[in-house]
């Protein structure tokens, strides 16, 4: 995928996301792009450890699952340290 491609299944996986976790109101759309972009790169490594396959990212439907679980779990860790801090 080109820049411009990431930059938007980033942003549709990241706002996906926001929505999932609870965070969507504090989020703008620069967030949800940094947010979805991580978390597709921290879903695609988790895939090709758990199954020891190469994971290729595409515009297809099992991408975007995988990146928007990606960012979910940003999500959740990020939110977590947060809340311990406090």
């Amino acid at each position: 995928m080109g820049i411009i491609a990431w930059l938007v299944f980033g942003a549709l996986a990241g706002w996906v996301a926001s929505m999932i976790a609870g965070t969507n109101d504090r989020q703008g759309c620069l967030t949800n792009i940094v947010i979805g972009v991580i978390g597709a790169f921290i879903g695609g490594f988790v895939i090709e450890f758990a199954t020891g396959n190469e994971f290729n990212f595409a515009w297809n439907l099992r991408s975007f699952l995988v990146a928007v679980v990606g960012a979910v779990g940003l999500l959740a860790i990020t939110g977590w340290g947060r809340r311990r801090s406090r």
